[in-house]
């Protein structure tokens, strides 16, 4: 019995299904990314075209005498300042300096800085005097080839445009003329046209140009003198013309007396 006993365990145990395996966790499938398109490409950049710029407004019109006077002062200080050779970003901060002034506010101590002005002024003169240098010695070398041109031993380059009549000036001669100014760039700097009204001068107290110039025309005639500085203002120039200036003249002999 007790054998039985002993051995009853071992065979019930035999007798016991094993118990059933655990089935294996079901993996999840990935989901499928689907595969970016290839890039294509890129839409041409829209082209800018360009901003035109604003007209500036037309000025105001000068109306009243006042106006015409204050115009005419702003001419006058122009021209005073004339031997610094202001370049337009110059000539912003001299506008600049001007309305400082008129507020009350200036930027800079005019005792301290007003003695360079002569200093200043003399240096741009001279920058001005060699650029107009250059520029009348190749208007004048142009100019002697021109046809019909005379150039004489003091360098005047003359031209006769109308002949005249009758006896030409003597060097102490009275003379009544029309003329017209230019600078070699074309700028005009003085015209008896304008002014309607005739010139009248001793031939011996005007430039050397015209001295030499006016003898050779007659009555009636009008002629063209491309005058080198020398014969004309020289290195000093004037408010209107700048130093070291060839000049250009168109006369019109009127009258001898």
């Amino acid at each position: 019995m007790r054998l039985l006993l002993a051995f009853l365990p071992a065979v019930l145990a035999a007798q016991t299904p094993a118990a059933a395996p655990k089935p294996a966790p079901a993996v999840k499938p990935k989901p499928v990314v689907a595969a970016k398109p290839a890039a294509g490409p890129k839409p041409a950049a829209a082209v800018k075209r360009p901003v035109p710029a604003a007209k500036p407004a037309p000025a105001a019109a000068l109306n009243t005498d006042d106006e015409k006077t204050i115009y005419a002062l702003g001419l006058s200080i122009f021209r005073s300042i004339t031997p610094f050779d202001l370049s337009p970003a110059e000539l912003e901060v001299l506008k600049r300096a001007l309305s400082d002034a008129h507020a009350g506010k200036p930027a800079v101590e005019l005792n301290e800085w007003g003695p360079k002005m002569q200093g200043l002024s003399q240096a741009r003169s001279e920058r001005v005097k060699e650029r107009e240098k250059a520029s009348s010695a190749a208007f004048l070398q142009k100019a002697a080839t021109e046809p019909g041109v005379v150039k004489t031993d003091t360098g005047l380059v003359y031209k006769e445009l109308t002949p005249g009549t009758g006896n030409s000036p003597e060097p102490t001669s009275t003379v009544k003329v029309h003329y017209r100014g230019t600078l070699v760039n074309g700028s005009e700097f003085d015209s008896s046209y304008k002014r309607n009204e005739p010139a009248e001068f001793a031939l011996n107290r005007v430039v050397k140009c015209w001295t030499e110039g006016l003898q050779k025309m007659k009555p009636g005639g009008k002629s063209r003198l491309v005058c080198p500085a020398e014969l004309a203002y020289g290195d000093q120039g004037r408010p209107s013309i700048p130093p070291g200036a060839a000049l250009i003249f168109e006369v019109e002999l009127l009258e001898v007396k």
